[in-house]
């Protein structure tokens, strides 16, 4: 018997090892789908759940096993956080589309292979289908075929190549120079009240319903500075005057920076970044703040 439970902890080693290897690549799907680093944890978390519960003796690929069970996590998770369809009904009836000749040459994959495509979907993200998201995801930015995209997201390879072409439609109304450069001077206006410790302007930026989060080692970090000018941070605020107040006066050290090009900001010191603040936009106003620091969110971003 002990030698059983012997053999069964060395497996789940093992396993855990291998599921290491490829929790980055998990992660970055997720977070492109759905959005939130928060929630990529939580989709990356679910995944290894489901692998613990597997027979991994069945899987013959696990690097494409675990593909299709983030990206079918993902699917769920955007299902159960909207209360509409969200373009539910419209994916359903891709199958019933014919191929021309339109299908075969999307003008928008070669050009949109880039930072503006990382840009520009965090822009129109909510506006995208799950099949939508997931599909333009993993083919324009994880290079996967649309031949393996087609079970993954239960859609033959030709509706497949629809419904990404259907999202880069959506990616073509985006002016990314124009958001970006807006984004860019906001997020500038942002640190220099800061610094500035002008809460009028703090205030003037975000959103009211501003969230700021941050992770366990960026909040270490923070109060360990705070008596040198560090931003006052904790796990969850939530308001624009609770958020100004975090950053009244504070934040010498962090700066403007493009994390795949999308605009953000950092902690750097000595040209070593402590902490990267990924910053989420609605019409020009601040909706959302992520703060890490942590190790192995850094080397993912």
């Amino acid at each position: 018997m002990t030698s059983q439970r012997v053999d069964s902890a060395s497996a789940l080693d093992g396993l855990a090892g291998q599921f290491a290897a490829h929790r980055r690549k998990l992660h970055a799907i997720a977070h492109r789908t759905l959005g939130s680093p928060w929630s990529a944890d939580d989709a990356v978390q679910e995944v290894w759940l489901r692998l613990q519960r597997a027979d991994a003796a069945m899987i013959n690929n696990l690097e494409a096993w675990l593909t299709t069970v983030v990206s079918r996590v993902c699917i769920d998770m955007i299902r159960q956080q909207v209360s509409r369809r969200e373009d539910l009904d419209r994916d359903s009836t891709v199958e019933a589309e014919t191929a021309d000749s339109s299908v075969d040459s999307d003008p928008m994959e070669t050009m949109m292979r880039s930072d503006d495509l990382a840009f520009a979907l965090q822009v129109v993200l909510d506006s995208l289908g799950p099949l939508e998201r997931l599909t333009l995801v993993l083919h324009d930015v994880f290079a996967l075929s649309y031949d393996d995209i087609s079970p993954i997201v239960e859609r033959t390879p030709v509706a497949a190549r629809q419904l990404a072409s259907r999202a880069r439609a959506r990616l073509r109304t985006v002016d990314v120079g124009a958001i970006r450069a807006r984004h860019e001077t906001a997020i500038s206006a942002f640190l220099d009240a800061a610094r500035k410790g002008d809460f009028g302007q703090l205030l003037q930026l975000p959103d009211p319903e501003i969230e700021l989060r941050s992770d366990t080692v960026a909040v270490e970090i923070a109060t360990a500075g705070a008596e040198y000018g560090a931003p006052l941070l904790a796990r969850n605020i939530r308001g624009a005057d609770a958020v100004a107040r975090v950053f009244a006066g504070r934040a010498e050290l962090t700066r403007p920076v493009l994390i795949d090009g999308i605009p953000a900001a950092a902690y750097i010191t000595d040209e070593t970044t402590h902490a990267v603040y990924l910053i989420t936009f609605d019409a020009d106003r601040i909706t959302r703040l992520d703060v890490f620091a942590d190790p192995e969110h850094l080397a993912a971003l």
